[in-house]
C-alpha cells in the first residue's frame, strides 16, 4: 500500500485507490497481481469470478500470498453484474475460506448476507466484510440510499459499498450527498459518465477508496479514470474536505483539455483545488442538484450550455451580457452565480496578431489579451469577419470583431439565430445564408469558426469546402482539438494565415484561473502543458 499515515483524532481517514485484478487464468491472475502492486495503487481486488480454471482447494491461497498489497476477495455472481453463475453455497464457502486464511477484506453482495453471515463466528474480525450492493439501471433517491446503507450496516457491513449507474450528473450528487453524511465506512460509485465525479472526489468526500483501472485502454467501464490520472491530474491523495471544486460543463467534455491545464497549474502554485468534466445534460438541473456544495466553487461552460448560464446566473458581468453568452460561471458568497465570458479577449487578441502578421503563442496573446482595452487601435478595424455559428463563441466572437471596428457577417445553419445575433450587434453586422457560406458567395478577410466541426473524433470534417477557405487571408478555427483541423490544414495549403484555438482555450483558461483563484496564472506552463498532449498534423 501507498505510504499513508495514520488519521489522528480529528482527522479524515485516509481514501484509497484500488484497481481489479481480472484475468481469466490462473497464471495470468498471477501475473496481473504483481502488476496492479506495481501500478501505484494502495489495495487490490482479486475478482475470482473472472477466471476459468479456477480450483479454490487449490488455487485461493496461492493466489492471496501473492498479493505484496492489501486486497479484495470478490467473487461476484451473474445476478450482481458477475461472472460467476455456479452453486450459491459453494461461492459463499470461497468467501469465508478467504476470511479464515487472513484475507484483508472480502465483498458480499448485500442480498446474500443472511447466508454469509448465519455463521458470523466463522468470518474472523480481522476480516473487513464490505457489503455491496449494485443497481444498474438507476440511482435510488437519497431516502432509499440512506435505508439502504443503513440496512447494509445494520446486517453487519464493516464497509457499505453502493455502486448505482448515473443516468443525469444530478444522481452523482445523490451519491456525494450519501458519502458526506456517511456513519462509517463506505464506498460509493457512480457507473457511467455522467457519474464519474464520484469516482473522482471520493477522497474529498471521505470514501473508504475509488476503483481506477492499470492504463486507459484498460477502464472496465465509461468513467472510469486510470490510476495515473487520477492520483496524479486529479491530485487524489491530496484532496481533502476543504479542496475547492471546478469543472468544465458541456456535453461532450472527455476531450476537453480543460482538466489537464487547470490542475496542472493548481498543482504548480500549490492551490488546494481540483478541475473535474462534467456531462451535463440540463445546466439548471445540475445548479440546482449541487447548490447545497458549496466547494463547487466555480465551472467553465461549453457547448452546449453558454445561453443557458446566461439566463441562469444571478449576477452577469456587463460585457457577458452584451455578448448575450457566459462561458465562466463562479460561486458567490449567498451561494449564486456570476457569469462572465472569457471567451472573446482571447480569440480576437489572437485574431488580431494574424491579421497582423505578429508571431506569437498563445500565452503571448492571452497576456495581451488580458490588457488591451475595448475600442482600442486593432488590426481588425475596416476589416470583413464572418463568423460561423450564433451559438455561444459565434457571439463572443461577434461581438468582440465588432468592438474592435470590424464589418461582421454571421452564418448559420438556423439563418434566424443568424439573423437574430446581427440584429444585436447593430449596424456593423449583417447575416447570410448557409449556402452563401458555402458555396464562397460571401467573402471577407477573415474566416472564423466558432462551431464544433472538426472537433475530435471528427477530424477530417471542415465547415466549409477548401475552395472557399482560400478566398480568407486569415482563418481562424475556435476547435483546439486537433490543433489542426481540417479547416486550418485547408487555409495552410492555400497560403492563408492559419491561428488555431488553442490560442483562445488558453486565453480564456488564463482569465478564468484568475476568476477561479484570485491569482495570477503560469501562464507558459498552461500553454505547453495543452501543446505537450496534442497530436500535431
Amino acid at each position: 500500500m501507498a505510504e499513508q499515515a495514520a488519521p489522528v483524532e480529528g482527522e479524515t481517514a485516509p481514501s484509497y485507490i484500488c484497481t481489479s485484478v481480472t484475468a481469466t487464468t490462473v497464471d495470468a491472475f498471477l501475473a496481473e497481481i504483481q502488476e496492479a502492486a506495481a501500478s501505484g495503487v494502495d489495495i487490490i481486488e482479486l475478482r475470482l469470478d473472472f477466471l476459468t480454471d479456477f480450483d479454490p482447494e487449490q488455487h485461493l491461497q496461492q493466489l492471496m500470498s501473492s498479493c505484496p498489497l492489501p486486497y479484495i476477495v470478490t467473487y461476484r455472481p451473474v445476478w450482481e453484474g458477475g461472472k460467476y453463475d455456479g452453486p450459491e453455497p459453494e461461492r459463499l464457502a470461497v468467501l469465508k475460506m478467504a476470511a479464515l486464511l487472513g484475507a484483508p477484506y472480502v465483498d458480499v453482495e448485500f442480498k446474500a448476507s443472511p447466508y454469509f453471515f448465519a455463521d458470523r463466528h466463522e468470518v474472523p474480525l480481522s476480516t473487513k466484510v464490505i457489503l455491496s450492493y449494485h443497481d444498474f439501471q438507476q440511482t435510488p433517491d437519497a431516502a432509499t440510499l440512506a435505508r439502504l446503507a443503513g440496512a447494509m450496516r445494520n446486517k453487519g457491513a464493516d464497509i457499505v459499498k453502493i455502486a448505482a449507474m448515473a443516468n443525469d450528473i444530478a444522481d452523482a450528487a445523490r451519491m456525494l450527498d450519501m458519502l458526506r453524511a456517511r456513519d462509517g465506512p463506505m464506498i460509493a460509485l457512480s457507473m457511467g459518465e455522467k457519474g464519474q465525479i464520484v469516482r473522482l472526489l471520493a477522497a474529498k468526500y471521505g470514501g473508504h477508496l475509488t476503483f481506477a483501472a492499470m492504463s486507459p485502454e484498460r477502464a472496465s467501464a465509461p468513467g472510469q479514470p486510470d490510476i495515473g490520472r487520477l492520483a496524479g491530474l486529479f491530485n487524489y491523495r491530496r484532496q481533502g474536505p476543504a479542496t475547492k471544486v471546478f469543472g468544465i460543463i458541456g456535453n461532450p467534455v472527455s476531450h476537453s483539455k480543460s482538466p489537464l491545464i487547470h490542475n496542472t497549474a493548481f498543482q504548480h502554485i500549490g492551490y488546494d483545488g481540483v478541475y473535474v468534466p462534467l456531462l451535463v445534460d440540463d445546466l439548471e438541473r445540475f445548479l440546482n442538484a449541487f447548490g447545497s456544495h458549496p466547494d463547487f466553487a466555480g465551472f467553465s461552460v461549453t457547448i452546449p450550455h453558454k445561453e443557458a448560464a446566461l439566463r441562469l446566473a444571478s449576477e452577469v458581468d456587463p460585457v457577458a451580457r452584451q455578448i448575450g453568452a457566459v462561458n465562466t460561471l463562479i460561486r458567490q458568497a449567498d451561494g449564486s452565480f456570476k457569469g462572465y465570458n472569457t471567451d472573446w479577449l482571447a480569440a480576437i487578441a489572437a485574431i488580431e496578431r494574424g491579421v497582423a502578421g505578429v508571431p506569437g503563442g498563445a500565452a503571448a496573446a492571452a497576456t495581451a489579451a488580458s490588457t488591451s482595452a475595448p475600442g482600442g487601435a486593432s488590426p481588425l478595424a475596416g476589416k470583413t469577419v464572418v463568423v460561423i455559428g450564433a451559438g455561444g463563441a459565434g457571439r463572443a466572437l461577434a461581438f468582440g470583431a465588432a468592438t474592435k471596428g470590424a464589418k461582421v457577417i454571421i452564418a448559420n445553419r438556423n439563418r434566424e439565430r443568424a439573423d437574430a445575433l446581427a440584429a444585436a450587434l447593430g449596424g456593423s453586422a449583417s447575416s447570410c445564408s448557409w449556402e452563401d457560406l458555402v458555396e464562397g458567395r460571401v467573402v471577407g478577410d477573415v474566416l472564423a469558426n466558432s462551431t464544433s466541426v472538426g472537433m475530435h473524433p471528427h477530424e477530417e470534417e471542415s465547415p466549409v469546402p477548401a475552395h472557399v477557405t482560400a478566398k480568407y487571408k486569415v482563418v481562424f478555427d475556435a476547435v483546439y482539438n486537433p490543433l489542426w483541423t481540417k479547416l486550418l490544414r485547408d487555409a495552410r495549403d492555400a497560403g492563408c494565415t492559419p491561428v488555431d484555438g488553442l490560442q483562445m482555450f488558453v486565453g480564456q483558461a488564463l482569465e478564468q484561473f484568475r476568476l477561479f483563484t484570485g491569482q495570477e496564472p503560469p501562464a507558459e506552463l498552461m500553454e505547453q502543458t495543452v501543446l505537450d498532449s496534442m497530436v500535431k498534423k
